[in-house]
């Protein structure tokens, strides 16, 4: 095929010619306003959940709940606080994002889903990062002195440690589709209310 060219248009799908070039396909500044309302959401919902003692567990016998009191509840909440925060991040990331001219629906609806993925991803990464740091800080802080560590106790945060891993991955895998989608609908509601 000498002489074909890939960044031509298909008539069919651009009846009024090219969309205009050089415009950005990444709307940073909705996706920023995403994750600051996806980790508002959060903090307060995990605030929430620990008035409600969802949240609250200590490795240390003795101080805080104990280790073996990770409920399927917390777990749930959890989830809960994932897939609400995703949802409205990727919502206002659509419904936020500049309206692009001349672009094949396919397309218009593949940056909206984009837009809700990058919002979850980024609202993640940076609430991991909060966290890794907050966990280091806190690791400064002066323990209890006559902590015994058992055999039993050790199995109970190992088995804890492996549910809220479970719970965590459910709710990051299943938050980044509810992201995704909620990206297309925002955007697909900017479309529609010009």
């Amino acid at each position: 095929m000498v002489g074909e060219t890939y960044s031509a248009v298909d008539p069919a799908l651009y009846p009024n010619g090219a969309p205009a070039a050089g415009a950005s396909a990444v709307s940073w500044s909705a996706i920023i306003a995403g994750t600051v309302g996806a980790m508002a959401l959060t903090l307060t919902l995990f605030a929430l959940g620990s008035a409600f003692g969802l949240a609250s567990v200590s490795p240390w016998p003795g101080v805080g709940a104990k280790p073996d009191t990770f409920t399927i509840g917390a777990g749930i909440w959890i989830i809960v606080t994932q897939w609400l925060s995703a949802a409205l991040g990727g919502y206002l990331a659509g419904r936020l994002r500049v309206r692009w001219h001349g672009l094949h629906t396919d397309e218009v609806f593949f940056r909206d889903t984009a837009h809700g993925f990058m919002t979850w991803a980024t609202a993640t990464v940076l609430i991991a990062v909060v966290a890794v740091a907050a966990s280091a800080l806190s690791s400064f802080a002066a323990g209890p002195q006559d902590v015994e560590m058992t055999k039993d106790t050790i199995d109970a945060a190992r088995k804890v440690a492996a549910s809220f891993a479970v719970f965590t991955a459910l709710s990051l895998v299943v938050g980044a589709f509810i992201g995704s989608v909620s990206g297309a609908i925002g955007g697909r509601l900017r479309d529609l209310h010009p």
